[in-house]
């Protein structure tokens, strides 16, 4: 029985997907839900899981675009596992020297893939005119991968003295390209305007120099920044409600409700998951969720759904090593907040000048929605709550809103 592996659909409004890397051979025999492909939509990149046991015919290439529900490779379900695979399966169990011997006789026999270029490699070769019988393949059974391309041609020009001069072309995945495409329009769709202003963190440092050690042994997780700003945004949002609003079409959307998108670096480049309802949570919650979101996004399992939505967003820069910057909106939203990283700096404390933790904040927003007054509101708020969190987060109780 021959199967028919289509796309899935990854999540609503999600039409179409490109295949970022095939992780088997066409012809190799794949274990049911074995990963056999990464695909990139718009919003993420997922695996394709092999829908049986069987023998692979690929139906499309890497770099290929191809709708959801369109058919990317054939599972022969009567399929066997190759020589090769059996061997591959045994060879741990082997003795050493059989085990060398039996990699020399691969790595000397000759396939059909020997010398053949992937799809990438035979594009770049076709764009340089580079020829393709001087490359030696280091890829399965000798196949020419673009690597090979990359490192074993010098680019235009003289080779200096120092070494040859490589450059290297790369498209760019769709999650990336659909990245570029939502931040110019972005520049070109809103009226984007920042404001910025500063806040001493001596407060927040005192409570985690504290509390940080109780904190992590009753809930397993640290006590981190972004839960006193994601609790300081809540407050700001709820005091100005027009930040956690957006414009769709004629009408105005306000939310009730505040679902966070919080900015963290993964494999793939910028994820924007979402910590829900976080007007509900405690500090631990807030800290166990953005901790299992980030973990998501590192270890490449962040899905569409954990994307999507969000009625504003928290960037956090600093843990870069950004002193200042202006943060670009995520669209439809009509706001994000920027943290940058915190540094010792004198500054005038009731006449005195006194050295402190001290961080510049920075908001932009979307000034057809949002005027001056609330903006420079709203983030003189959020500066009030990280300066006297004990006051305006903890509601004098550190303990309790600590859960400790």
């Amino acid at each position: 029985m021959v199967l028919e592996m289509k796309v899935p659909s990854p999540g609503e409004s999600i039409t179409e997907v490109e295949i970022a890397q095939w992780l088997i051979s066409n012809g190799d025999y794949v274990e049911k839900d074995q990963a056999i492909a990464e695909v990139d939509s718009d919003k993420a990149t997922l695996e394709l899981p092999a829908e049986a046991s069987g023998t692979v015919t690929l139906k499309a290439e890497e770099g290929d675009t191809v709708e959801v529900g369109a058919i990317v490779c054939l599972i022969d379900t009567e399929g066997k596992p190759s020589e090769n695979d059996s061997s591959a399966q045994n060879k741990k169990e082997a003795p050493e020297s059989i085990v060398k011997e039996a990699n020399t006789q691969v790595s000397t026999q000759k396939t059909y893939a020997t010398g053949t270029p992937s799809p990438s490699a035979k594009k770049i070769s076709s764009e340089k005119g580079i020829d393709l019988s001087q490359i030696k393949g280091s890829g399965r059974d000798g196949r020419i991968i673009k690597e090979d391309l990359v490192k074993g041609v010098p680019s235009m020009g003289t080779q200096s003295k120092e070494g040859t001069r490589l450059d290297k072309r790369e498209k760019l995945s769709m999650l990336r390209r659909k990245v570029a495409e939502r931040l110019v329009s972005v520049k070109n769709e809103t009226a984007m305007l920042t404001t910025f202003n500063e806040a001493d963190m001596s407060s927040i440092f005192d409570l985690r120099k504290k509390y940080k050690e109780k904190f992590e042994e009753k809930h397993g997780v640290g006590l981190g920044f972004m839960s006193f700003f994601t609790k300081a945004v809540v407050r700001a949002l709820n005091l100005f409600p027009d930040v956690n609003s957006m414009i769709d079409g004629d009408h105005k959307i306000a939310y009730e409700y505040c679902d966070i998108s919080v900015a963290v670096s993964g494999p793939k480049g910028l994820m924007v998951p979402v910590v829900r309802n976080a007007e509900l949570l405690s500090f631990s919650e807030i800290e166990s969720e953005i901790k299992r979101l980030a973990i998501r996004a590192r270890d490449g399992e962040i899905t569409v759904d954990d994307m999507t939505g969000g009625t504003f967003t928290i960037s956090n820069g600093g843990v870069f090593g950004s002193m200042l910057s202006t943060p670009i909106i995520n669209p439809p939203q009509s706001g994000i907040l920027g943290m940058h990283n915190i540094i010792q700096r004198p500054v005038a404390v009731d006449g005195k000048v006194e050295i402190r933790p001290m961080m510049y904040l920075a908001l932009s927003y979307d000034h057809r929605i949002i005027d001056g007054k609330e903006s420079v509101g709203f983030l003189v708020a959020i500066k009030e709550a990280l300066e006297n969190p004990i006051e305006h987060l903890m509601s004098n109780k550190i303990e309790k809103a600590l859960g400790l």
